[in-house]
C-alpha cells in the first residue's frame, strides 16, 4: 500500500508588482524608490521599503542596471589580501559603500602586474564606476587601461594628471617622528629601521620620513641599521637576523609596517631576546592583531576607517557629481603612535 504524503505548495517568489500591491503604490513608484529618484516623496518611499522588508523581496541589480544606466559598484584592488591591514580596509570600504547603496568588487594583485592588469579587466567588464587603487605603489601597468575607458579612480599616495583621479595623501611623517621621539624620550639613540620594498613608493616615502625624524631628533641614522625588507612575517625575522650579524647593534626597531614588527618579535623571542627589557619594537599600521602579540605592539596608527572613508568619498564625488568644477581631488589620512607594552627604557649595556 501506497503511503501517504504531504505536498507543500511553494510560496511564490514575490516581484515588483507584488510590493507595489503592497505598498498601495504604483509599480513605477516601486521602481524609482528602488532606484533612489528624489521624485518619490518621502512617505511613499518608506511605504515601499517597508512593503520590500516584509515581503523579503529581493530587487533584480542585473534589471535596475540596464534601467538606470549605472551598475551601483566599486571597484577596490589591495596589494596583498594575506596581509591583516588589506582585508581590514576592505571590509571598512565595504560597510561604507553598502551603507550609500553600492556593492564593492575586489581584487588583490599580490604584487604581480600581469595578475593586477587581469583584475582591472575582470572591473571593466562588471561596468564598475570607480575603482580605488590601494596598491601603495604598483599602480602605474594599470593606470592607462582605466583612463582609456574613463573611469574615476582613486589612488595612495600618486598622483596623476587626470581629471577623474584623486590621490589620497598619507601622513606617515606625523606617526614616525612621534615613534621616534618616544624612542628618545626613554633614552634610546642607537635606532634602526626596517623597510619596506623599495618597488613601493610608500615604503619609500616612510623610510624618509624616519631619516627626517631622526634628523629632527639629533641622532645619527646608521647606513648598516637601515635595512630593506618586503613587508612580511618572514621578512621581519630576515631583518632581524641580518641586524645581529653587525658588530654594533641597535636598542629599537622602527619597522615600515606591522607584519614586519611581528616577525621581529618572532625572531628575537627564538634568540632569547626580551622585547622590551633588550630591544624595543615599533610597527606601523595597528592592525587588529598587534594589541594582541607578546607584548602588545607599540606601532603607528593608520586607520583603514579614515582611509576606506576617503577613497569612498574620493569615488563617489567623481560618480555622483561628476560635472562639479571644485571637486576634491586630494584627501589627507594622518597618522598617530599607539604606546603599548614593545617599547621601553634602553638595556644597560647600551
Amino acid at each position: 500500500m501506497a503511503r501517504k504524503g504531504t505536498r507543500t505548495t511553494a510560496t511564490k517568489t514575490p516581484d515588483i508588482r507584488t510590493v507595489a500591491a503592497m505598498a498601495k503604490v504604483s509599480i513605477a513608484t516601486v521602481s524609482r524608490t528602488i532606484n533612489g529618484s528624489p521624485v518619490v516623496s518621502e512617505k511613499l518611499a518608506k511605504r515601499v521599503w517597508q512593503a520590500i522588508e516584509q515581503l523579503n523581496y529581493y530587487p533584480n541589480t542585473h534589471a535596475r542596471s540596464l534601467v538606470s544606466g549605472r551598475s551601483r559598484i566599486l571597484g577596490v584592488i589591495v596589494e596583498n589580501i594575506t596581509n591583516p591591514f588589506f582585508p581590514e580596509l576592505v571590509q571598512s570600504f565595504e560597510e561604507i559603500a553598502v551603507a550609500n547603496g553600492y556593492e564593492v568588487m575586489i581584487s588583490s594583485s599580490n604584487s604581480d602586474p600581469s595578475v593586477l592588469t587581469n583584475c582591472v579587466r575582470r572591473m571593466l567588464e562588471r561596468k564598475v564606476e570607480g575603482v580605488a587603487v590601494m596598491t601603495f605603489g604598483e599602480e602605474e601597468p594599470v593606470l592607462d587601461q582605466l583612463a582609456n575607458h574613463d573611469i574615476p579612480i582613486v589612488l595612495a599616495e600618486f598622483h596623476l594628471d587626470d581629471p577623474k583621479a584623486s590621490t589620497i595623501l598619507l601622513d606617515y611623517a606625523s606617526g614616525i617622528r612621534a615613534a621616534v621621539e618616544h624612542l628618545a624620550k626613554l633614552g634610546h639613540t642607537r635606532i634602526a629601521f626596517l623597510a619596506g620594498p623599495h618597488k613601493l613608493h610608500s615604503a619609500i616615502t616612510r623610510e624618509n620620513d624616519f631619516r627626517n625624524a631622526m634628523e629632527s631628533a639629533s641622532l645619527t641614522v646608521q647606513k648598516q641599521w637601515i635595512i630593506e625588507c618586503d613587508h612580511t612575517l618572514k621578512g621581519g625575522m630576515a631583518g632581524f637576523a641580518h641586524l645581529q650579524t653587525l658588530e654594533a647593534r641597535p636598542t629599537a626597531l622602527v619597522c615600515s609596517n606591522d607584519m614586519t614588527a611581528i616577525g621581529v618579535l618572532r625572531a628575537a623571542y627564538m634568540k632569547d631576546m626580551r622585547v622590551p627589557q633588550d630591544l624595543s619594537v615599533v610597527g606601523l599600521d595597528d592592525i587588529d592583531f598587534a594589541e594582541f602579540t607578546l607584548p602588545p605592539l607599540t606601532t603607528i596608527r593608520l586607520s583603514r576607517t579614515d582611509l576606506a572613508r576617503a577613497a569612498f568619498e574620493a569615488l563617489r564625488q567623481q560618480v555622483e557629481q561628476p560635472k562639479q568644477s571644485k571637486l576634491e581631488r586630494e584627501f589627507l589620512v594622518s597618522t598617530s603612535l599607539v604606546v603599548r607594552g614593545s617599547t621601553g627604557k634602553p638595556p644597560a649595556w647600551a
